[in-house]
């Protein structure tokens, strides 16, 4: 399959005109490119909307030397942004989906598929921070571990971190994915 080219008549450059080289495959390629993007979305708004669903139903009661101890995500600031966070990535995989392949709509995709990229690092690494200590403690600042305690609601949080995660990883392969098409189309390397 050989690419298209286009240089910018107004650019004024010497013997440069505009090369416009057919697909002879049909379209076959694009149509690849399509499917695959959206396989790719519908997997990470998928593992976005377990992980922001699994945080939200993380919940235990639990009696502490006879004081009785709820533990649930609303509790914890980091928590409630995972899940913003993550039920915002599930929406907007799908919404992306309606996008026109190379359009203005598709480019400004790719920068919002970026930040939100940023976005769900910053999620999961904050839950993850505060899911640390809740395990693990920190003898430094004198907070004991409270895993021990509520270990239904701690292994639910991970679960949720789980899929967060793999959310994340998801995410990082469209961008790498769609970055690749647009380069590709610019500057052909094969």
């Amino acid at each position: 399959m050989e690419h298209c080219l286009f240089i910018s008549p107004k650019l004024n450059l010497p013997n440069a005109s505009p090369v416009i080289v057919s697909d002879r495959s049909g379209g076959s390629m694009a149509k690849a490119h399509r499917l695959i993007n959206a396989v790719l979305r519908l997997a990470a708004a998928a593992a976005a909307a377990a992980a922001a669903v699994v945080m939200v139903t993380s919940r235990e009661t639990t009696s502490f030397f006879g004081i009785q101890m709820e533990a649930k995500y609303s509790y914890t600031p980091s928590f409630i942004f995972f899940v913003v966070v993550y039920a915002v990535a599930a929406a907007y995989s799908l919404l992306v989906l309606a996008v026109p392949a190379g359009s203005a709509l598709s480019r400004l995709a790719l920068t919002t598929d970026v930040v939100l990229g940023i976005v769900l690092a910053g999620a999961v690494a904050a839950s993850g921070a505060i899911s640390d200590i809740a395990k693990n403690g920190n003898s430094h600042a004198g907070w004991l571990p409270v895993c021990g305690q509520i270990h239904a609601y701690c292994n639910h949080v991970m679960a949720a971190l789980i899929a967060g995660f793999v959310a994340l990883a998801i995410h990082f392969v469209i961008v790498m994915y769609s970055l690749h098409i647009v380069t590709d189309v610019i500057c052909p390397c094969h």
